[in-house]
């Protein structure tokens, strides 16, 4: 009996011992996984597991399947069969530390015009027909993605040479033919060099977007990242981050140009003019902050600060007799506001101001955004009893023949024609017929960039009814003017 029992609590302990070993297996098999799907959720490019746990292979085979399977619906570009952003992040990752080569990142120009032209099914068609011809050059890249709508990104094991780069650019925008349709294309390349630059992959990436920015901005066909950009970049951030503080805390102001009447030697108009103090950068171009808040959005939260503070102070003025017209500016983004005209209205009755001592100017290429739209908000403007100028007139997208079609009342003659003004006797025609053809069309004219006695003369001459520039007035703030106000005569 004694042996029995020590003979079944032998086989018991060996039971529990072959058990033991198998649930420790199992565990460093269940681990080993673990590890594996880590891997994977952090973007790794491998999916490997040493085991020989026969239990868990059908686990670990479905596993690999899914995998496989997830990584090309959501690393694929479904419309090209190129990489997308999230693949060629993680192919990159796999790489790292990459410390040469050359990342490239192709944009093709004004794409968007090609769906609006020909349709999407014809972009589409064409981004397809881009994709091939880039996995077919004849120096391949490593890696091709696709970024987004018109951008593919290259990388280079190795670096190319400007020459190469400058044939890579023409050898991609060699015409196509889609649908029986010959189309040609232009692009620009952002070029980072990994052998300088090979931070973390997402660092990369943004510099990359960088350099392209740069070639865009520039208006260059290529441009590599540099360390100043990120300098520019962080400028921008600081701009965008601190305009709603400049706002409150009155950093941003408004200054006014005068403008010379030729007819009646007066001041009867001033041009409002927005400027910023900033706290760190000092005084910063409107030229640079406006662009940024018209990217970032925040354009109506500036528009609406502009149009508050001009009427408010024609309303300070007109108490203290001063009687002038005010011209502020808006973007092609206010011009979308369909409540546009009813805020104006809205702020003048505030404010108790006549609606025909405000003028609104549009520039040139704010009118040609959406021109039908553009007309419809205009009429409102001018319903609500506001003038309209055209700014910046010859410089933007139009011609002088949309001029009959746009219901303004005032057209301002940009200061670049005034270029060799004195010296050219074709610019000088060129600016007398502008004036000819505007006040024949039942428009008043006034010419921007004024800065000597003679050129005065001349356009006095020209006929034309309005002067602006430093001969005349400079910009002043709003006491400045009230000083100043009195003695803005001038008698031709």
């Amino acid at each position: 009996m004694n042996n029995l029992l020590t003979l079944i609590a032998f086989i018991a302990v060996i039971l529990i011992g072959i058990i033991g070993v198998i649930h420790w297996r199992q565990q460093r098999a269940l681990r080993q996984l673990t590890q594996a799907l880590a891997l994977q959720i952090l973007n790794q490019d491998t999916f490997t597991l040493d085991t020989s746990s026969s239990s868990l292979k059908p686990l670990i085979i479905a596993l690999k399947n899914f995998h496989q399977s997830s990584l090309f619906s959501t690393e694929r570009d479904k419309l090209t069969g190129l990489t997308n952003r999230v693949g060629f992040k993680r192919k990159m990752l796999a790489k790292m530390p990459v410390s040469q080569g050359m990342l490239v990142l192709v944009d093709i120009k004004q794409f968007r015009f090609v769906n609006d032209l020909f349709g999407f099914l014809f972009g589409d068609k064409l981004l397809k027909a881009f994709a091939k011809r880039i996995e077919n050059i004849d120096n391949k890249p490593q890696f091709i993605a696709r970024m987004n709508g018109n951008e593919f990104l290259l990388f280079f094991p190795k670096a190319l040479t400007l020459p190469q780069l400058t044939q890579l650019k023409q050898d991609l925008q060699l015409p196509f033919e889609i649908e029986q349709q010959p189309i040609s294309i232009k692009m620009q390349l952002g070029v980072l060099s990994l052998s300088e630059h090979h931070a973390d992959v997402s660092l990369m990436l943004r510099r990359l977007d960088l350099a392209l920015k740069k070639a865009k901005t520039l208006k260059q066909p290529i441009a590599f990242y540099d360390q100043d950009d990120d300098k520019a970049q962080y400028r921008e951030l600081l701009i965008i981050n601190g305009l709603p503080k400049g706002l409150k805390q009155n950093q941003l102001y408004m200054v006014f140009q005068p403008k010379l009447d030729i007819q009646s030697g007066q001041c009867q108009q001033v041009e409002a003019l927005i400027r910023w103090q900033h706290e760190g950068l000092g005084l910063i171009s409107p030229n640079e902050f406006i662009p940024l808040a018209e990217q970032t959005g925040m354009i109506d939260m500036l528009s609406t600060w502009v149009l508050d503070a001009v009427i408010a102070q024609q309303a300070k003025w007109r108490e203290k007799g001063i009687y002038v017209k005010v011209a502020l500016n808006l973007s092609s983004t206010d011009l979308d506001n369909p409540n546009l005209a009813n805020d104006v209205a809205t702020k003048l009755a505030q404010y108790l101001v006549p609606a025909e001592c405000i003028m609104i100017e549009i520039t040139e290429s704010a009118l040609m955004v959406s021109l039908e739209q553009t007309i419809a908000t205009l009429n409102k403007l001018r319903e609500t009893g506001v003038k309209i100028a055209i700014d910046d007139f010859g410089t933007g997208h139009s011609s002088l023949a949309y001029l009959r079609f746009l219901p303004v009342d005032e057209v301002k003659i940009d200061k670049a024609f005034l270029e060799d003004f004195e010296t050219s006797t074709a610019a000088k025609q060129i600016v007398k017929t502008s004036i000819e053809l505007a006040k024949s069309l039942g428009f008043e004219v006034t010419v921007e960039g004024v800065e000597s006695k003679s050129v005065l003369e001349t356009l006095h001459e020209f006929g034309v009814d309005t002067i602006q520039g430093d001969y005349f007035a400079k910009p002043a703030t709003a006491d400045e003017f009230e000083h100043i106000y009195p003695q803005l005569t001038h008698s031709l």
